[in-house]
């Protein structure tokens, strides 16, 4: 490889101003340079390659750079600009000479260096006065002089990144050649493509410290959310955040003398300052609500903390409470939160407005005595507090789910348990793979514990009904809690054998039924298919070696492997056949 063949320097015009640039002479007209003048430069391209490959500092990485290539071609300065401010501006990132000019900045387009970079071309000025772009504060703020300039731009693929300046050759002539520029813009181009790298490598390292360091945040969010009650509690929440960390929370917990005190709330704005007043605000609801008998009180006090330490308009719509197991009475206050529904006997709900402003906007606007509390019985039925994310929340076919969507669905499912219903409203918004729009949280209370959560029903034994059963099946498993995973092997489960009894009991597609029965118990999952064919030797139903090349079997082989329990029953009628599967979902 010929690092510095001979070339001509020709005029060329670029937007009015006029450019020298190198053009290789031909073939005939070079002069080949010396092995040993070659050797040197691969050596140089080397040693700042295996810099820039290596070193972790790239501000040291460019003054060594700048440094080396000075020296060899033997400049009396040199100073290297990168881009920035949006390319606006070019800033002296290192220097070797005389004169120190580190840290200077120029506008992107001023002087020789920012046409080198506009035009993105190298060029040689021999004599500097005579150039109407030469800047000669620096030369009159330092009495040092400037004669000649040799310049090159630094980019990749057509993508602007700075430039590298020398300043005087030394020698008699102190004039730079075409073997200078060419020299310089090959180690340009080798410098370039090194600071783009470094900073990828630095963008990956920031990204992975921040991916990291939001994971940690989500972590301690989701440590402040309650543990999980059991399912005879008469209060249960959920919360699905739209990003790595929430603005929205949730709390509850017992009080000395049986009670629960709740509270659930939406922190203005996104990220990671709505996740620090977050966490402060939740903090400060479980630790005074400690101690504190009225709701309203407990949130004047909150309100006065956030309003004297929050920052940049942010604020907190909240709504808390005091539950009472024996008298099933609710106290609560709203602060300028959505607001909550009543669930009435008759499937009616009454909506609790909010009486005042947000947590953390004004104190003059709050009571003396607290934010208003209002009374609610739970014997007249079940109460949901819940962010603007749950009504505001997209479906699948991309309309919004607004209120009347969360009423339908609480209406639908009021006899299945409370986690169900909270679990079917956050369920039929979180769809698909798609971001959410808002992080959803829904908090229930219900002082009438629901049975365990059953779906039953029939269906004919023909293949083309299994898509349905399928369809019927997902979204009840979901709602009831179970992860995806397990959704995932206990339909397949289910198909399969129901495939099984269409097969084997029925001979193929029939009239005949299959009664599916599922319920929850804890954590285990109960599933029961139920034929009205004959009745099958149970002794004969066993899952074949997978060794056994032959077709059927199996299926049951697969079952086994997926369920945690198959057991085969005569039904207590004597009629048809009885599968049991159990599957534990944690």
């Amino acid at each position: 490889m010929i690092l510095n063949p001979a070339v001509a320097i020709v005029d060329k015009e670029e937007n009015g101003h006029s450019v020298k640039m190198t053009k290789p002479v031909t073939t005939t007209q070079a002069k080949k340079p010396e092995e040993s003048e070659i050797s040197e430069q691969l050596s140089l391209l080397a040693e700042l390659g295996r810099d820039f490959a290596t070193s972790l500092d790239i501000d040291t990485t460019l003054e060594r750079a700048i440094d080396r290539i000075s020296t060899y071609v033997d400049a009396e300065g040199g100073a290297l600009f990168l881009l920035h401010n949006e390319n606006s501006l070019l800033r002296c990132e290192a220097c070797v000479g005389a004169t120190d000019i580190t840290g200077i900045e120029l506008a992107s387009d001023h002087g020789i260096v920012g046409r080198c970079v506009q035009l993105n071309t190298g060029e040689i000025v021999k004599d500097v006065s005579t150039d109407e772009n030469f800047d000669g504060s620096v030369d009159s703020q330092t009495g040092y002089t400037t004669k000649s300039i040799l310049c090159a731009p630094l980019s990749v693929n057509e993508e602007k990144i700075g430039a590298i300046e020398l300043i005087n050759k030394r020698g008699d002539s102190g004039l730079f050649d075409e073997s200078d520029l060419h020299l310089l813009e090959v180690l340009s181009s080798s410098a370039a493509l090194a600071i783009k790298n470094a900073r990828m490598a630095a963008d990956l390292v920031e990204q992975e410290k921040m991916r990291r360091e939001l994971e940690l945040a989500a972590e301690i969010q989701r440590n402040l959310l309650p543990t999980t009650p059991d399912s005879s509690s008469p209060i249960f929440g959920v919360n699905v955040p739209a990003r790595t960390v929430s603005g929205d929370f949730f709390d509850f917990f017992e009080l000395e003398d049986g009670r629960i005190a709740f509270c659930l709330g939406d922190v203005s704005g996104k990220g990671m300052n709505a996740a620090l007043l977050m966490a402060k605000t939740a903090s400060l609801y479980r630790c005074l609500g400690k101690t504190s008998d009225r709701p309203g009180k407990l949130m004047a006090h909150i309100n006065a903390e956030i309003c004297e330490t929050s920052t940049r308009g942010m604020f907190v719509t909240l709504v808390g409470g005091i539950y009472d197991p024996k008298t099933k009475l609710v106290r609560l206050a709203n602060a300028g939160h959505e607001p909550p529904l009543h669930q009435l006997a008759n499937n009616k709900f009454r909506q609790i407005e909010a009486e005042a402003p947000p947590v953390g906007i004004t104190t003059l606007a709050v009571p003396e005595d607290g934010y208003v509390e209002v009374e609610v019985s739970l014997e007249d039925g079940p109460l949901y507090i819940f962010t603007d994310g749950v009504t505001e929340g997209k479906l699948a076919d991309g309309s919004m789910f607004e209120l009347a969507g969360v009423e339908k669905l609480l209406t639908e499912n009021i006899d299945q348990p409370l986690s169900f219903r909270l679990n079917s409203v956050v369920n039929e918004i979180n769809r698909g793979d798609g971001p959410l729009h808002d992080d959803i949280t829904i908090l229930g209370l219900d002082a009438v514990a629901a049975g365990e959560a059953i779906l039953e029903f029939e269906f004919a034994a023909q293949a083309s009904e299994l898509k349905i059963t399928r369809d019927r099946l997902r979204p009840w498993l979901r709602n009831t809690g179970v992860s995806d995973a397990a959704v995932k092997d206990v339909v397949l489960a289910v198909d399969e054998a129901c495939q099984n009894i269409i097969r084997h009991a029925y001979g193929g597609d029939s009239d005949e039924k299959i009664n599916l029965k599922i319920s929850r118990q804890a954590d285990k999952l109960l599933i029961y298919l139920k034929d009205f064919a004959a009745p099958v030797d149970i002794e004969t139903i066993k899952p074949r070696d997978l060794k056994d090349v032959k077709p059927g079997g199996l299926g049951i082989h697969f079952i086994s492997e997926i369920m945690d329990e198959v057991e085969y029953l005569k039904p207590d009628e004597g009629i048809g056949n009885l599968v049991k599967m159990a599957k534990i979902v944690g």
